[in-house]
């Protein structure tokens, strides 16, 4: 087993992706080519962008893909607040926790790595 996968943001970032495609299946069929496939798109963007770095040389370009991560992330939680003014979804709270606990995931694994770094 590669080491990302035993990573709990990997494993919460799986479970997100999960989430939003079930969140997305009602989306109206006219958003299919729009907003339903940026949100899944950024959903998929942030395990794919933990596991490639997780595979490079070493902590630095893992730093960089878990920002990029971080701002897929944030592109993600943008959508879909967008979605839920646009009423596509009713009810958010799920998500947006599942957002914020990896965002917070997120955030401690940059702090050790850049500690890690700087020493």
């Amino acid at each position: 087993m590669r080491g990302h996968k035993k990573l709990d943001v990997y494993k919460e970032s799986m479970r997100l992706v999960k989430a939003v495609y079930e969140a997305t299946a009602s989306f109206p069929n006219s958003e299919l080519y729009g907003l339903t496939n940026q949100i899944r798109r950024c959903a998929v963007s942030v395990p794919s962008n933990i596991a490639e770095g997780a595979a490079r040389s070493g902590d630095r370009e893992f730093l960089k893909f878990l920002y990029i991560a971080r701002g897929s992330l944030s592109e993600l939680e943008t959508q879909l607040a967008i979605a839920k003014e646009l009423g596509f979804l009713t009810r958010d709270d799920a998500l947006s926790l599942q957002i914020e606990k990896i965002f917070g995931l997120l955030g401690g694994l940059i702090n050790s790595l850049k500690r890690r770094i700087e020493e």
